[in-house]
Protein backbone atom coordinates (compact mmCIF):
# COMPACT_ATOMS: atom_id res chain seq x y z
CA UNK A 1 0.00 0.00 0.00
CA UNK A 2 1.76 3.16 -0.91
CA UNK A 3 0.93 6.95 -1.17
CA UNK A 4 -0.75 7.44 -4.75
CA UNK A 5 -3.42 10.16 -6.35
CA UNK A 6 -6.96 9.18 -4.62
CA UNK A 7 -7.76 8.34 -8.52
CA UNK A 8 -6.37 7.28 -11.62
CA UNK A 9 -8.03 8.61 -15.05
CA UNK A 10 -7.53 5.88 -18.35
CA UNK A 11 -7.62 7.73 -21.42
CA UNK A 12 -9.54 7.03 -24.55
CA UNK A 13 -11.38 8.37 -27.62
CA UNK A 14 -13.85 11.22 -25.77
CA UNK A 15 -15.39 11.60 -28.87
CA UNK A 16 -17.07 7.68 -28.53
CA UNK A 17 -19.73 9.28 -25.85
CA UNK A 18 -18.77 6.36 -23.18
CA UNK A 19 -17.14 6.93 -19.94
CA UNK A 20 -16.66 3.48 -17.63
CA UNK A 21 -16.58 4.17 -13.71
CA UNK A 22 -14.79 2.08 -11.11
CA UNK A 23 -16.31 3.49 -7.39
CA UNK A 24 -14.04 0.29 -5.16
CA UNK A 25 -11.64 -0.69 -8.07
CA UNK A 26 -8.73 -0.69 -5.56
CA UNK A 27 -7.74 -1.53 -1.94
CA UNK A 28 -5.12 0.44 -1.60
CA UNK A 29 -4.31 3.01 1.81
CA UNK A 30 -1.97 5.61 1.80
CA UNK A 31 0.62 4.99 4.13
CA UNK A 32 0.18 7.35 7.00
CA UNK A 33 -2.89 4.94 7.52
CA UNK A 34 -1.26 1.67 8.25
CA UNK A 35 -3.92 -1.00 7.98
CA UNK A 36 -6.54 0.90 9.54
CA UNK A 37 -6.12 -1.51 12.73
CA UNK A 38 -7.28 -4.40 10.33
CA UNK A 39 -4.94 -7.31 9.65
CA UNK A 40 -3.67 -7.11 5.78
CA UNK A 41 -6.16 -10.39 5.20
CA UNK A 42 -8.66 -7.65 5.52
CA UNK A 43 -7.63 -6.06 2.25
CA UNK A 44 -8.26 -9.11 0.33
CA UNK A 45 -12.11 -9.55 1.21
CA UNK A 46 -14.79 -7.62 -0.45
CA UNK A 47 -14.78 -5.28 2.10
CA UNK A 48 -12.20 -3.33 1.40
CA UNK A 49 -12.51 -2.90 -2.94
CA UNK A 50 -14.78 -4.92 -5.53
CA UNK A 51 -12.33 -7.90 -6.18
CA UNK A 52 -11.51 -7.95 -9.97
CA UNK A 53 -13.01 -4.92 -11.39
CA UNK A 54 -9.71 -2.96 -11.90
CA UNK A 55 -8.43 -5.72 -13.89
CA UNK A 56 -12.29 -5.63 -15.85
CA UNK A 57 -12.09 -2.12 -16.24
CA UNK A 58 -8.55 -2.22 -17.82
CA UNK A 59 -9.62 -4.82 -20.44
CA UNK A 60 -13.31 -3.20 -21.16
CA UNK A 61 -11.44 0.53 -21.33
CA UNK A 62 -8.19 -0.69 -23.99
CA UNK A 63 -10.97 -2.32 -25.56
CA UNK A 64 -13.50 0.18 -26.33
CA UNK A 65 -10.70 2.90 -26.34
CA UNK A 66 -12.94 4.93 -24.19
CA UNK A 67 -12.19 6.72 -21.45
CA UNK A 68 -12.56 5.21 -17.66
CA UNK A 69 -12.03 6.91 -14.07
CA UNK A 70 -11.58 4.79 -10.71
CA UNK A 71 -10.51 5.36 -7.39
CA UNK A 72 -7.32 4.53 -5.65
CA UNK A 73 -8.10 4.12 -2.78
CA UNK A 74 -9.98 0.94 -0.34
CA UNK A 75 -13.81 1.98 0.45
CA UNK A 76 -12.71 1.19 4.39
CA UNK A 77 -11.08 4.40 4.14
CA UNK A 78 -14.08 6.25 2.88
CA UNK A 79 -16.95 5.10 0.55
CA UNK A 80 -16.87 7.36 -3.10
CA UNK A 81 -20.02 5.33 -3.90
CA UNK A 82 -21.70 7.27 -0.68
CA UNK A 83 -23.40 10.59 -0.16
CA UNK A 84 -21.43 13.17 1.92
CA UNK A 85 -24.18 13.28 4.26
CA UNK A 86 -24.54 9.25 4.25
CA UNK A 87 -24.28 7.62 8.11
CA UNK A 88 -22.12 3.90 5.91
CA UNK A 89 -19.74 6.85 4.25
CA UNK A 90 -16.56 5.48 6.67
CA UNK A 91 -17.74 2.01 8.24
CA UNK A 92 -16.83 1.49 11.52
CA UNK A 93 -17.86 -2.45 11.43
CA UNK A 94 -17.81 -3.70 7.23
CA UNK A 95 -19.30 -7.61 7.34
CA UNK A 96 -18.40 -8.27 11.19
CA UNK A 97 -14.51 -6.90 10.56
CA UNK A 98 -14.08 -4.07 13.49
CA UNK A 99 -12.61 -0.63 11.76
CA UNK A 100 -10.21 0.53 14.75
CA UNK A 101 -8.86 3.29 12.33
CA UNK A 102 -12.28 4.92 11.84
CA UNK A 103 -13.44 4.78 15.37
CA UNK A 104 -13.52 6.78 17.59
CA UNK A 105 -12.32 9.83 14.26
CA UNK A 106 -12.43 13.84 14.73
CA UNK A 107 -14.72 15.93 12.79
CA UNK A 108 -11.26 16.93 11.29
CA UNK A 109 -10.54 13.79 10.27
CA UNK A 110 -13.75 13.22 8.44
CA UNK A 111 -13.47 16.05 6.81
CA UNK A 112 -9.61 15.58 5.90
CA UNK A 113 -10.85 12.12 3.98
CA UNK A 114 -13.65 14.08 2.04
CA UNK A 115 -11.40 16.76 1.13
CA UNK A 116 -8.28 14.73 -0.08
CA UNK A 117 -10.34 11.53 -1.09
CA UNK A 118 -14.08 11.51 -1.88
CA UNK A 119 -14.36 15.12 -3.41
CA UNK A 120 -11.13 14.49 -5.81
CA UNK A 121 -12.45 11.25 -6.78
CA UNK A 122 -15.68 12.81 -7.83
CA UNK A 123 -14.24 15.74 -9.34
CA UNK A 124 -12.55 13.77 -11.50
CA UNK A 125 -15.47 11.98 -12.63
CA UNK A 126 -17.27 15.02 -13.14
CA UNK A 127 -14.00 16.47 -15.04
CA UNK A 128 -14.05 13.23 -17.43
CA UNK A 129 -17.79 13.51 -17.97
CA UNK A 130 -17.30 16.92 -19.52
CA UNK A 131 -14.28 16.50 -21.25
CA UNK A 132 -15.87 13.53 -23.12
CA UNK A 133 -19.37 15.49 -23.57
CA UNK A 134 -17.07 18.24 -25.30
CA UNK A 135 -15.36 15.92 -27.67
CA UNK A 136 -18.14 14.09 -28.73
CA UNK A 137 -20.78 16.60 -28.90
CA UNK A 138 -23.70 14.96 -27.55
CA UNK A 139 -24.83 13.51 -23.86
CA UNK A 140 -22.50 10.86 -22.87
CA UNK A 141 -23.12 7.19 -21.61
CA UNK A 142 -22.04 5.82 -18.32
CA UNK A 143 -21.30 2.40 -17.14
CA UNK A 144 -20.18 1.94 -13.82
CA UNK A 145 -18.99 -1.19 -12.55
CA UNK A 146 -19.20 -3.30 -9.27
CA UNK A 147 -18.62 -6.99 -8.03
CA UNK A 148 -20.69 -9.10 -5.24
CA UNK A 149 -19.93 -12.06 -3.55
CA UNK A 150 -20.95 -15.22 -4.37
CA UNK A 151 -22.76 -15.63 -1.08
CA UNK A 152 -24.02 -13.49 1.72
CA UNK A 153 -24.38 -15.10 5.12
CA UNK A 154 -24.43 -18.27 3.99
CA UNK A 155 -26.59 -17.70 1.17
CA UNK A 156 -26.00 -18.28 -2.25
CA UNK A 157 -26.28 -15.71 -4.81
CA UNK A 158 -27.62 -17.37 -8.14
CA UNK A 159 -26.69 -14.35 -10.43
CA UNK A 160 -23.50 -14.12 -12.81
CA UNK A 161 -24.31 -10.64 -13.24
CA UNK A 162 -26.77 -8.10 -12.00
CA UNK A 163 -27.79 -4.52 -12.96
CA UNK A 164 -28.85 -1.88 -10.91
CA UNK A 165 -30.45 1.45 -11.38
CA UNK A 166 -33.07 3.68 -10.01
CA UNK A 167 -35.74 4.58 -12.58
CA UNK A 168 -33.78 6.03 -15.79
CA UNK A 169 -34.37 2.64 -17.93
CA UNK A 170 -32.53 3.80 -21.18
CA UNK A 171 -29.68 2.09 -20.69
CA UNK A 172 -30.81 -0.75 -18.04
CA UNK A 173 -34.03 -2.53 -20.36
CA UNK A 174 -31.23 -3.09 -23.58
CA UNK A 175 -28.53 -4.26 -21.04
CA UNK A 176 -30.69 -6.40 -19.62
CA UNK A 177 -31.77 -8.11 -22.70
CA UNK A 178 -28.42 -8.20 -24.38
CA UNK A 179 -27.10 -9.91 -20.93
CA UNK A 180 -30.16 -12.30 -21.15
CA UNK A 181 -30.05 -13.11 -24.82
CA UNK A 182 -26.56 -14.93 -24.28
CA UNK A 183 -28.68 -17.72 -22.51
CA UNK A 184 -26.00 -19.16 -20.52
CA UNK A 185 -25.79 -16.70 -17.31
CA UNK A 186 -28.40 -15.74 -14.77
CA UNK A 187 -28.80 -12.09 -14.69
CA UNK A 188 -30.36 -10.03 -11.83
CA UNK A 189 -32.49 -7.32 -11.60
CA UNK A 190 -31.84 -5.00 -9.02
CA UNK A 191 -30.00 -7.54 -6.93
CA UNK A 192 -28.47 -8.37 -4.80
CA UNK A 193 -28.81 -4.61 -4.12
CA UNK A 194 -31.19 -1.79 -4.67
CA UNK A 195 -30.08 0.87 -7.25
CA UNK A 196 -31.57 4.06 -5.97
CA UNK A 197 -29.49 5.28 -3.52
CA UNK A 198 -29.27 8.79 -2.79
CA UNK A 199 -26.27 10.54 -3.09
CA UNK A 200 -24.49 7.72 -5.07
CA UNK A 201 -22.23 8.08 -7.43
CA UNK A 202 -24.73 7.55 -10.64
CA UNK A 203 -27.28 9.61 -8.54
CA UNK A 204 -25.18 12.25 -8.29
CA UNK A 205 -22.95 12.27 -11.69
CA UNK A 206 -26.33 10.67 -13.53
CA UNK A 207 -29.89 11.27 -12.24
CA UNK A 208 -29.59 14.73 -11.27
CA UNK A 209 -27.81 15.63 -14.71
CA UNK A 210 -30.33 13.65 -16.82
CA UNK A 211 -27.36 11.67 -18.34
CA UNK A 212 -28.15 7.63 -19.31
CA UNK A 213 -26.41 5.37 -17.28
CA UNK A 214 -26.20 1.84 -16.02
CA UNK A 215 -24.03 -0.12 -13.27
CA UNK A 216 -22.93 -3.71 -13.67
CA UNK A 217 -22.32 -6.00 -11.13
CA UNK A 218 -20.46 -9.10 -11.75
CA UNK A 219 -20.36 -11.49 -9.45
CA UNK A 220 -16.42 -11.75 -8.10
CA UNK A 221 -15.99 -15.89 -8.21
CA UNK A 222 -16.34 -14.86 -12.37
CA UNK A 223 -13.85 -12.60 -12.78
CA UNK A 224 -11.51 -13.49 -9.50
CA UNK A 225 -8.46 -14.91 -12.26
CA UNK A 226 -7.70 -13.43 -15.59
CA UNK A 227 -9.03 -15.91 -17.61
CA UNK A 228 -12.66 -15.18 -16.24
CA UNK A 229 -11.43 -11.07 -16.44
CA UNK A 230 -10.75 -11.86 -19.79
CA UNK A 231 -14.33 -13.49 -20.58
CA UNK A 232 -16.40 -10.85 -19.03
CA UNK A 233 -14.42 -8.50 -21.02
CA UNK A 234 -15.16 -10.61 -24.28
CA UNK A 235 -18.63 -10.78 -23.10
CA UNK A 236 -19.14 -7.16 -22.30
CA UNK A 237 -17.11 -5.37 -24.88
CA UNK A 238 -19.76 -5.98 -27.56
CA UNK A 239 -23.14 -5.37 -25.37
CA UNK A 240 -21.66 -2.28 -24.30
CA UNK A 241 -20.23 -1.08 -27.98
CA UNK A 242 -24.45 -1.79 -29.22
CA UNK A 243 -25.83 0.40 -26.50
CA UNK A 244 -23.24 2.82 -27.13
CA UNK A 245 -24.65 3.11 -30.90
CA UNK A 246 -28.02 3.87 -29.72
CA UNK A 247 -29.36 7.95 -30.44
CA UNK A 248 -31.37 7.43 -27.40
CA UNK A 249 -28.58 6.48 -25.25
CA UNK A 250 -26.98 10.16 -26.23
CA UNK A 251 -29.53 12.23 -24.56
CA UNK A 252 -30.04 14.10 -21.78
CA UNK A 253 -33.36 13.46 -19.49
CA UNK A 254 -34.17 14.03 -15.55
CA UNK A 255 -36.01 11.11 -14.52
CA UNK A 256 -38.03 10.94 -10.91
CA UNK A 257 -35.91 9.27 -8.12
CA UNK A 258 -37.46 6.80 -5.99
CA UNK A 259 -34.80 8.29 -3.44
CA UNK A 260 -37.35 11.09 -3.03
CA UNK A 261 -37.08 14.79 -5.03
CA UNK A 262 -33.84 16.19 -5.92
CA UNK A 263 -32.60 18.95 -4.04
CA UNK A 264 -32.96 21.66 -6.80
Amino acid sequence: MADEAPFEIIRGDGRKGLVLLGDHATNRLPLRYGTLGLPESAFARHIAYDIGVEPLMRGLAARLDVPAVMSRFSRLLIDPNRGEDDPTLIMKISDGAIISGNHPMSPEEARARLEQFHRPYHQAVADTIAEVADAGGRTPLILSLHSFTPAWKGVPRPWHVTVLWDTDDRAVLPLLAALRDQGDVVVGDNEPYDGALRGDTLYRHCMETGMPHALIEVRQDQIGTPEGVAAWVDRLAPIFEQLNARDDLHRTKRYPSRTGPYAT
